[in-house]
């Protein structure tokens, strides 16, 4: 072999080694590239009042933390909480940075610590409003209006329930003229759908519970014999400490979603009734309505929590 041809044959395989290097490390910084994209995002907890049982609950809700993980730079969590105030001590210790809140869960929350309402709900009418509706079974034709409600036995949802309790006893004391004092008896439960239950069992002639609960009841044993005024939707509020990426991604994965659109529509019949008609923005101010009936029941010797 010559001089010449061999000295061709080691740049040949000099360059084939470079080009081979190049590609690994194209092939490297590649790899690397995709491990980086790939990094856990921040997790997100979400809580929410006790509306069910838990597993219901976890069953209405998580469909909502999967689009939120979906469409905003976070990875959201459902931490189910116990009971009413259980989801107040998870916000003021910071367990979870973002919940689902009634309107007295959200006064109370706001005398421990500054919390800020970002997102309420809309109802079927396209509104930013729910009811508290009165319910009794369908064969009890002693009970048909809330006047009907004295003498007799009527359940609650938690005392910290605002159309569980709180706005049933406004509507009892300044429509019907009814005290505590005038009923059979009275007991708080620890979710709504217990209510309902409680009525259908027998335990109680009468139950107060939301409006939802109330609709998914009505055609099995149950009537409505009353429908409050409507009251503020239930506001999705953040601690105020709560990074300002946090609140605008949440606000605009949920402020996008229009339930006119039948693809929003179809992934949203999943979602939990609170949830499935879209949202609005929610301040402050919205809650003036339950600080008013607060106001009013602690007149008449009533405490709402």
């Amino acid at each position: 072999m010559s001089f010449s041809r061999a000295a061709a044959q080691k740049r040949s395989s000099a360059a084939k080694t470079t080009a081979l290097l190049s590609c690994c490390t194209v092939a490297l910084l590649l790899f690397c590239s995709t491990l980086s994209a790939a990094e856990p995002r921040k997790t997100v907890y979400f809580s929410a009042i006790t509306l069910y049982h838990p597993i219901v609950m976890y069953q209405k809700y998580q469909p909502l933390m999967d689009y939120l993980t979906k469409n905003t730079p976070y990875r959201f969590e459902l931490k189910l909480s116990q009971d009413y105030r259980d989801i107040i001590s998870f916000l003021k210790n910071r367990e979870v940075q973002v919940a689902l809140l009634g309107g007295v869960t959200y006064l109370e929350a706001k005398k421990e610590f500054d919390v800020t309402p970002v997102i309420r709900p809309l109802g079927p009418d396209g509104k930013p409003f729910y009811r508290c509706v009165f319910i009794t079974q369908n064969a009890n034709k002693e009970i048909n209006s809330l006047a009907d409600l004295k003498g007799k036995s009527v359940a609650f949802a938690s005392k910290l329930s605002t159309s569980g309790h709180l706005a049933p006893l406004y509507h009892l004391y300044s429509k019907a003229g009814i005290s505590l004092g005038d009923l059979k008896k009275h007991k708080n439960l620890r979710y709504h759908d217990s209510v309902a239950r409680g009525v259908l069992r027998g335990d109680f002639d009468a139950g107060a519970v939301i409006d939802s609960v109330a609709e998914r009841f009505k055609g099995k044993g149950l009537k409505i014999i009353s429908i409050s005024e409507p009251l503020p939707g239930l506001p999705i509020v953040v601690r105020a400490d709560a990074p300002h990426e946090l609140i605008d991604s949440i606000k605009k994965a949920l402020l996008s979603l229009d339930y006119s659109n039948p693809e929003n529509r179809k992934m949203m019949q999943h979602w939990d009734e609170e949830f499935r008609y879209g949202f609005a923005e929610a301040k402050d101010s919205d809650y003036d309505q339950i600080r008013e009936m607060i106001e009013y029941l602690s007149k008449k010797g009533v405490k709402i929590h």
